[in-house]
């Protein structure tokens, strides 16, 4: 019996692990798992450590707003190019490189001795997270095939929401028990052993099919055109120009908005992005592969589903921002119990997302995901009674189980209207490029929603100013829930999706 027979009586193609349940097969989907839940730990812990940084460093808003957007700045940036390296080059050694970068900024970030360096390594250990979360999951795409495949990035899907959602918890119990930068500290073994991992069992993942692009959270199934080239002005373009606008928004409010510095990065940002699209066409018209394909917004739900995403998940990252300051500088929680505050809409978006992702099969979208984002509205209102005195029980409880139930049923519908407006071939390009948006909510959210709500500037996270401004901020944010759900309505489908 040839080896190619072999091969195929294990099922297993060339360069494939030999099966999920093999001990390779276990050990790459552990590497995956173990290195993009390293950057969703640190996408949620550090919310918890935000007013123990303030602290320490003697920071207002607009410092917390860096320590934040460092990070998330270059890994929505560069989420793209991350997979476009991984198609490029040896996916492998890029996964590898990206865990060991994340490890020692991490570890910088553990002893940073001031704001400013502590910005700047946030900085390239988002650029680092961007390599790293992509190739995770394109890795399984190429190692597995068939049912093995749908179970290991299944694997992988669970354990990023389980992650995700002990962060806060996690966090508290770190800053409580230790300091915040343990925060830091505590991912540099998670990043190493999954580095480690794929180091020994490289020459598995080597050999596998190449041009499975990895341009998005979920890899693409299928290669682009001219798969070998990189979009690398694209990614500069883009960085550039989210920095410039993202820094205006954030600094203004201490410079002035008529600042000479604070205007030219804010206009040169707003041009840079500008360039960003013209390129990213120019680049789709010769055939080759952008970073961003501009032709699949002409579908008026993909259009629709990413613009309810910048909405939902802009209130989202607005109200973990504050929210944290808010309850363990003014209403005295400690940092654990401010971590597990949010438990109640944790346990029911684990527990409730199947069902909601089975009815949107069921009925279409549409119904689920416009009642989700108006009860997620309706949870934001609840939000606005926490204020100093209130009772967990009368006020955060309700509002983050009101809050759970909504977010419940929204998510697993967006990502069936999302997947469902375009053809099946192009199913890894619309999850990437919803999965960057909805971090670019974020990012936008944690820089231009404080300002909106008065608190931009704001020196102090105590007092009734920043009570004032996250009551105000909690009310925008139930604003751009319900107008998700009124957009729903027009753009998303009712019927069965593709």
């Amino acid at each position: 019996m040839t080896a190619q027979e072999r091969r195929q009586n294990r099922g297993t193609a060339p360069g494939q692990a030999r099966g999920l349940h093999s001990a390779r097969g276990r050990w790459i989907v552990t590497a995956s798992i173990v290195a993009s839940g390293a950057v969703f730990l640190e996408g949620t812990t550090v919310n918890v450590a935000l007013p123990a940084i303030a602290r320490d460093f003697g920071l207002g808003v607009e410092g917390l707003q860096w320590v934040l957007n460092g990070y998330l700045l270059t890994l929505t940036a560069l989420m793209l190019l991350g997979g476009a390296l991984g198609d490029r080059f040896r996916r492998p050694a890029v996964f590898a490189a990206g865990c060991v970068a994340f490890a020692v900024t991490s570890a910088g970030c553990a002893v940073a001795p001031g704001i400013v360096s502590l910005v700047l390594l946030r900085v390239v250990q988002g650029a680092a997270g961007a390599l790293v979360v992509p190739n995770s999951l394109a890795m399984l795409e190429s190692a597995f095939q068939g049912d093995e495949r749908g179970e290991a990035i299944g694997l992988w899907s669970a354990w990023s929401a389980v992650s995700t959602a002990v962060g806060p918890l996690l966090g508290g119990w770190i800053v409580d028990a230790a300091s915040w930068r343990w925060v830091f500290a505590g991912v540099v073994v998670l990043a190493l052993a999954a580095a480690g991992i794929i180091a020994r069992h490289e020459t598995t993942l080597a050999a596998s099919p190449a041009g499975t692009p990895a341009r998005d959270a979920i890899a693409s199934p299928a290669a682009g055109p001219a798969a070998g080239h990189v979009d690398y002005t694209g990614a500069i373009l883009v960085t550039l120009g989210l920095g410039g606008t993202i820094g205006a928004l954030i600094d203004g409010p201490h410079r002035g908005f008529g600042s000479p510095t604070v205007l030219a990065a804010g206009l040169g940002g707003v041009i840079l992005l500008g360039a960003f699209v013209v390129v990213e066409d120019r680049v789709a018209r010769r055939g080759a592969q952008p970073l961003l394909p501009l032709a699949v917004f002409r579908s008026r739900q993909f259009t629709g589903a990413n613009v309810i995403t910048v909405l939902v998940y802009a209130a989202l990252n607005a109200l973990l921002f504050l929210l944290m300051p808010q309850l363990q500088a003014n209403l005295g929680y400690s940092a654990l119990a401010a971590g597990a505050s949010l438990l109640p809409a944790n346990i029911l978006m684990l527990a409730l997302s199947p069902a909601a992702g089975r009815l949107s099969a069921r009925i279409g979208p549409r119904l689920p995901m416009a009642g989700g984002a108006l009860v997620t509205a309706a949870g934001m209102v609840l939000f606005t009674r926490v204020e100093p005195g209130a009772s967990y029980l009368t006020t955060v409880f309700p509002a983050a189980t009101v809050f759970g139930l909504g977010m419940s049923a929204f998510v697993a519908p967006l990502t069936t209207a999302v997947l469902g407006a375009l053809d099946q071939r192009d199913a890894g390009i619309a999850s990437g490029v919803n999965n960057a948006v909805a971090r670019l909510a974020g990012l936008i959210a944690t820089a231009a929603l404080p300002l909106a709500a008065g608190l931009g500037g704001l020196e102090r996270l105590t007092g009734p100013a920043f009570t004032a401004g996250f009551e105000r901020a909690a009310w925008i944010s139930a604003g751009l829930c319900a107008a998700a759900a009124a957009i729903t309505v027009v753009t998303i489908s009712s019927g069965r999706q593709r």
